[in-house]
């Protein structure tokens, strides 16, 4: 079975450097908020192209304590896609704000700028963006309306790590961005982690102290926080990874250009890319098919393993029965027909080679 993803095998390429960086943090008897927190912050925030970087526990939070540190809270409302993991919606509902869903692009699955203005009311205050799969969303209209309206623009950038919009990375197209190290993304960590890149010396000093029980100095706090902290082993391991992370990504897109030019079953709708190649850093390879789970189970026969991201919209899940009504229909109808096929840069290209014939042969 060629595998979705074989994590073992992305991390034990690094394993002596990784080995080494434990092994530091383990005799340097400081873990948590030390010095490789510190290195990493300036690094992650150097590669972004961003003046901060403060790190925390996972994207979820990140999300989570922007918006907090915004003070975007009740009678609040955030615009956010449709078309996303659930956990760019829950942070909006964590701070006891409205998620307003707009619909995506059915060829790139990020949100469509042209729907966005129509939902703005005297209560929007921000637009969140997810550069889903990997791919950038088209910013310079998003952000065109956010000058307009005078809205924050937070990115989601828990799938997009290294992607280049017009010149410049996702991290640093809006007020903040938000990422996710957790294991399986393009920069993973060995367990949660998340991290927030801003300009805004403000935010980046609020959200520090928020992330830390809302207290810059031990015993004194000035917000009621929380306690998200990205520990030292794990900032250690993402130091030695992030060294990798361009290679890796245009490994993935070397796997993606193939895939592109070499599916040719009509059956299969391969993804589209809106800007430059560089604006995408494939976390997913994710294609289209009308009787997807038939189609799932054919290339498991044929020896390849497949994932669905996400078989139910967040309209449509119990957390937010309240939404039961909503008529989403190009989620819908994406959510009903996606299916990841495997990307990673450890994959042979064989595999690849394998997976393009496999899914050729459907259906002949």
């Amino acid at each position: 079975m060629i595998p979705f993803l074989d994590l073992k095998q992305v991390n034990l390429r690094h394993k002596t450097e990784i080995e080494d960086r434990i092994s530091g943090v383990l005799h340097s008897g400081w873990y948590i908020l030390g010095e490789e927190v510190d290195s990493f912050e300036k690094e992650f925030a150097n590669y972004c192209g961003t003046k901060h970087c403060i790190s925390v526990a996972n994207c979820l939070d990140a999300l989570t304590l922007v918006l907090r540190a915004y003070d975007i809270s009740e009678d609040d409302e955030v615009i956010v896609p449709s078309n996303t993991y659930i956990a760019t919606i829950l942070s909006v509902s964590a701070n006891l704000a409205t998620p307003v869903l707009v619909e995506p692009n059915i060829q790139t699955y990020n949100i469509d700028p042209e729907k966005i203005e129509q939902y703005i009311t005297s209560k929007t205050r921000a637009i969140m963006v997810v550069h889903l799969y990997g791919q950038s969303c088209n910013m310079t209209p998003i952000l065109d309306i956010a000058k307009k309206y005078n809205l924050k623009v937070i990115e989601d950038c828990a799938q997009s790590h290294g992607a280049i919009y017009n010149g410049i990375r996702t991290g640093n197209l809006g007020d903040a961005g938000c990422f996710s190290f957790y294991p399986g993304k393009n920069l993973g960590a060995l367990g949660d982690g998340g991290a927030i890149t801003t300009n805004d010396d403000e935010l980046a000093r609020k959200v520090a102290a928020l992330r830390n029980y809302g207290s810059h100095k031990k015993y004194e706090n000035i917000y009621k926080g929380i306690n998200s902290r990205l520990d030292e082993l794990q900032a250690a391991v993402l130091r030695v990874k992030l060294r990798y992370l361009d290679e890796d990504n245009q490994y993935r897109r070397d796997i993606a250009k193939y895939y592109l030019q070499n599916i040719s079953n009509p059956l299969v709708t391969l993804p589209s890319i809106e800007e430059e190649p560089l604006s995408h850093v494939w976390h997913l390879f994710v294609i289209r098919v009308q009787d997807r789970d038939e189609f799932q189970s054919y290339l498991s026969d044929k020896g390849v393993q497949t994932l669905i991201h996400y078989p139910i919209p967040s309209h449509k899940q119990l957390a937010y029965k309240e939404w039961e009504h909503y008529k989403l229909p190009i989620s819908e109808e994406i959510h009903n027909t996606v299916l990841s096929i495997p990307i990673s840069p450890v994959m042979p290209f064989g595999h690849v080679e394998k997976i393009v014939e496999a899914i050729n042969s459907y259906g002949l």
